[in-house]
């Protein structure tokens, strides 16, 4: 498989692709720095620089064309402010969607955050972004051409993944490491089944492929 990560020079996204690349995937990241670049080839995937905070539809289209998935991976990161979560959280993924639909690639999967939702209330930075990801979470779902899945892990952590997890459609605040997202991240990519669940992540005492399985109703 092709599989195509927007935010490719995040924590997760270089972990997805050192992944994916080691099973046999080819991976490429677009990353918004040519001087990422050899962080991406390091991982084992391609870089395509391209800002998605300025790119046309057509420009990402362009990029997705040929691909068998897209990952949006990308974020403005917990140092950003508030107009930044306009712009990546919700406008790069409305971006990345729209595009992946323009392109032909059906299977898109998405990391979200625990808590998303348009609707949510206050005017701190972190509500701000989770209004911005349930909004972005929200277009996505409504893309009838797309097969969407929508990963919302809970506090990330860089303690080593355990391969050992708990996804549902809703499992309670808790903690994840990025490795176990990555992970879960490369099988819910090979699993179609999943298409159209909104899933909550956080660490349990599952193996990954049985987790996933479990939600795609093998």
């Amino acid at each position: 498989m092709r599989i195509v990560i927007a935010g490719g020079h995040g924590q997760i996204a270089l972990r997805l692709e050192r992944l994916l690349a080691a099973r046999g995937d080819e991976a490429a990241g677009i990353v918004r720095r040519a001087e990422q670049s050899d962080d991406l080839r390091a991982a084992g995937a391609e870089p395509i620089v391209l800002d998605l905070e300025s790119a046309s539809v057509e420009e990402v289209a362009e990029r997705l064309r040929g691909a068998d998935a897209a990952v949006f991976a990308a974020g403005a990161g917990p140092g950003s402010g508030a107009g930044r979560k306009d712009t990546v959280d919700k406008g790069a993924a409305v971006l990345f969607a729209d595009a992946a639909v323009r392109a032909g690639v059906r299977r898109h999967v998405v990391v979200s955050a625990m808590g998303a939702d348009a609707g949510h209330a206050g005017d701190e930075v972190f509500d701000v972004y989770l209004r911005a990801k349930g909004e972005a979470d929200d277009h996505v779902r409504a893309q009838e051409a797309l097969d969407w899945t929508i990963l919302r892990p809970g506090s990330l952590t860089d303690e080593p993944g355990t391969g050992q997890v708990r996804l549902e459609a809703s499992t309670g605040r808790g903690s994840v490491t990025r490795d176990d997202v990555a992970t879960v991240l490369a099988e819910l990519v090979d699993t179609p089944a999943t298409a159209g669940l909104t899933l909550e992540l956080v660490a349990g005492s599952t193996p990954v492929s049985v987790a996933v399985k479990s939600v795609a109703g093998n």
